[in-house]
C-alpha cells in the first residue's frame, strides 16, 4: 500500500517536488489548499505523514507553521531545501503587457516583488497555492491572468511562461520539514539537528543564559523566533533550531534547559541535511 503523503497545494506545486524527492516514488498524495486542512488530515490519519514549508532564504520563517507544528504536537522527523524558482505565466499568445492581474501565493509573491514593481498597474492578488492558480487560470481560460508558479506548473496545465526566474534573490531556498502524529525512532549517531520550543521567566538576562548553554554544549544555533503568548502579555515563546556533531552534547544542553526554562518543548530531533 503506497504511502499517502500530505502536501499544501496541488500536484506541481513545490510541496509536491519535495515530496517527489524526499520519498520514493511509490506514494500517494493528499492535496491540501491550507496548511490548517494538511494538518487536519494528518491528525485524523487521511494521511501518513506530510510535508510542510517552514522557512525561506528571501521571506524569512513562516511562524504560523510553527504554531501549528506546536498546538498540534506533532513532530518533525526529516527536512528538506529547495531551490525555488518562480517564473510568470499565463495563458498562450499573451505579453506582459496584457497582464492585469497576478496571482499567486503570498509567499510566491513576496519572492518577486522587486520584480513585480516595475508593473505598478499590475493587481497583486493573493492566493492559496502556486500550481492550483496556474491550473485555474487553464480551466477557466482566464485572460489577463497571470500566475507565479514552477516551470512544471507551466507545463502541467498549458501555460507559457512570459518572464522567467522572476524571483529577487537567484539563490532563493526554501526549507521544508517532513511531520508525523507520532514521533519516529531516528539512531542517536543519525541525529544532528533539533527543533525546540522553550519559555523563560521575564527577567534580565534568562535568555542569554541559554543562549549562553548552547555555547557551550557546541550547539550552532542556525534559528531563533519569538511568538508572543496571547494569553500573557509580554510573554514570550522561543522556537529555535540547533545542529550539532555529538548527541551527547545536544542531551547536556537539553538537561540544562529543562531545568533553565519555565517550559520546554521537543518538536523535532532529526539528521541535518544541508
Amino acid at each position: 500500500m503506497n504511502k499517502i503523503i500530505g502536501i499544501q497545494g496541488i500536484t506541481g506545486s513545490f510541496h509536491h517536488q519535495v515530496a517527489q524527492e524526499y520519498f520514493d516514488q511509490n506514494i500517494a498524495l493528499d492535496e491540501c489548499l491550507s496548511f490548517e486542512e494538511l494538518v487536519d488530515n494528518l491528525l485524523s490519519g487521511k494521511s501518513d505523514q506530510a510535508v510542510m514549508a517552514i522557512e525561506n532564504s528571501i521571506a524569512g520563517p513562516i511562524i504560523p507553521n510553527y504554531a501549528l507544528i506546536d498546538k498540534n504536537n506533532l513532530h518533525i522527523i526529516g527536512e528538506h531545501y529547495l531551490s525555488i524558482h518562480q517564473n510568470l505565466m499565463a495563458l498562450k499568445g499573451q505579453k506582459i503587457e496584457d497582464i492585469q492581474e497576478v496571482h499567486s501565493h503570498p509567499m510566491a509573491i513576496l519572492q518577486c516583488m522587486e520584480f513585480l514593481k516595475k508593473y505598478p498597474n499590475i493587481k497583486l492578488v493573493e492566493d492559496k497555492d502556486t500550481a492550483e492558480t496556474a491550473r485555474r487560470i487553464n480551466e477557466k481560460q482566464l485572460i489577463g491572468i497571470a500566475a507565479i508558479a514552477s516551470k512544471t506548473a507551466s507545463e502541467m496545465y498549458g501555460l507559457e511562461i512570459l518572464a522567467p526566474e522572476i524571483q529577487t534573490i537567484k539563490n532563493n531556498m526554501t526549507r521544508f520539514v517532513i511531520i508525523k502524529k507520532e514521533n519516529s525512532f531516528v539512531p542517536e549517531n543519525e541525529i544532528n539537528r533539533a527543533s525546540i520550543k522553550f519559555e523563560l521567566d521575564h527577567k534580565r538576562g534568562s535568555l542569554a543564559a541559554v543562549l549562553n548553554v548552547m555555547s557551550d554544549c557546541k550547539l550552532n544555533l542556525t534559528k531563533i523566533q519569538s511568538l508572543p503568548k496571547i494569553d500573557t502579555p509580554w510573554k514570550y515563546s522561543f522556537f529555535v533550531d540547533v545542529t550539532f556533531d555529538k548527541y551527547q552534547d545536544y542531551a547536556k544542553a537539553k538537561s540544562l534547559m529543562l531545568i533553565m526554562a519555565e517550559y520546554f518543548k521537543v518538536l523535532g530531533e532529526y539528521k541535518n541535511t544541508k
